[in-house]
């Protein structure tokens, strides 16, 4: 993983100044930054799809069911071509793409892999709600066949460089290359600049964001942590809380790089919900490398996200992320027999991070 060497750029320079700055003359530094470059050009691409809506036809429409059992839609099949036409001009093996059963092998003797959720939060598409990209950057292991499943199943600390693209009423990009977490907003010229070069998520924020709908599946340590925080000022957390959902994990975590707070994706008791359902690798391998590097925190209810390692291309995983103060809080709720972590005067006192 790249090392925090780099000092804060100056803000409103283009991504391509930004990255060069950042990779001088080290070479696998310059792969990757050449590889960002030709990713961001796919979301420039798709950001103009987007921004078309129902002028470009019926986005929405479900053409068929991809990998994870769920509908694709027209943008989602758009989306992952655009993205990966754009990755074929960067020095990337293959790329793992969540439309694609297996790795898509585009130059087997290149440095560099990709994993990408092209478009996430597409069941959005129709609602006008902020949809997103999601991507991870690895290295090509030597003696690794590119366009095998085992290249791909990497430690979440491998990574060279992680974030997304949120289209929302602008178009933001979210990216972290191990030098924190910079953010930058798409211009009217079509150009990325940078708007600022060190994000910090916020602590004390009284924002959580899960779906309450799912409450009757959850198990007892993310119910009690709930319970807690609906209990507002008469409860142990002795304060109001506000409860978000976009369905939409970008527009979620953006919302949360602005302002703070936390966001629970737990596995549940429904069929096929166990172990969670976003991926390992290219969700949330790349939100958790991100929040890291803004001071947050991303667990899967116990351990750190990035100490995990990836068993299959599309493992799925329960997924905690935000504030650090709030993930240590939620932490503790799992660590405690009970559940009941907050209530608890020994875990009131400890968590993962503290």
């Amino acid at each position: 993983m790249p090392t925090a060497d780099h000092r804060a750029a100056a803000p409103g320079i283009t991504l391509a100044s930004a990255l060069e700055e950042w990779a001088g003359e080290d070479a696998r530094r310059r792969d990757v930054a050449t590889t960002l470059t030709a990713l961001a050009a796919g979301t420039i691409q798709l950001a103009r799809a987007i921004a078309e809506g129902p002028l470009a036809g019926d986005l929405a429409r479900t053409l068929s069911s991809g990998e994870a059992g769920e509908g694709q839609k027209a943008l989602d099949i758009i989306s992952n071509d655009m993205v990966i036409d754009a990755l074929r001009k960067a020095p990337v093996a293959a790329v793992a793409s969540e439309e694609n059963d297996a790795p898509v092998l585009l130059d087997p003797a290149a440095p560099l892999l990709v994993a990408i959720d092209p478009l996430d939060g597409s069941s959005n598409i129709d609602t006008c709600i902020s949809v997103g990209t999601i991507f991870a950057v690895f290295p090509h292991q030597d003696g690794t066949d590119a366009a095998s499943v085992t290249a791909f199943l990497q430690n979440g600390r491998d990574m060279l460089a992680g974030g997304y693209v949120i289209y929302g009423p602008h178009t933001a990009l979210m990216l972290t290359v191990g030098a924190g977490a910079w953010h930058f907003a798409l211009d009217k010229d079509g150009t990325f600049r940078l708007v600022n070069a060190a994000v910090r998520v916020k602590e004390g924020a009284a924002e959580f964001a899960i779906n309450m709908s799912n409450y009757h599946h959850w198990d007892d340590p993310i119910r009690a942590y709930v319970d807690d925080c609906l209990a507002g000022k008469k409860g142990p957390r002795e304060r109001d809380f506000n409860m978000r959902w976009v369905a939409s994990m970008v527009a979620d975590a953006h919302r949360i790089f602005q302002r703070g707070g936390i966001y629970l994706y737990p596995g549940d008791s429904r069929k096929g919900y166990t172990h969670g359902r976003l991926r390992l690798l290219y969700e949330a391998f790349p939100v958790a490398f991100l929040m890291e590097q803004a001071q947050g925190a991303a667990i899967d209810g116990r351990g750190s996200i990035l100490d995990l390692s990836a068993t299959s291309l599309h493992q799925r995983v329960p997924f905690i992320f935000g504030s650090r103060d709030e993930v240590t809080r939620a932490a503790r709720y799992h660590l405690e027999p009970s559940g009941h972590g907050e209530r608890s005067p020994l875990f009131a006192r400890r968590g993962l991070f503290i």
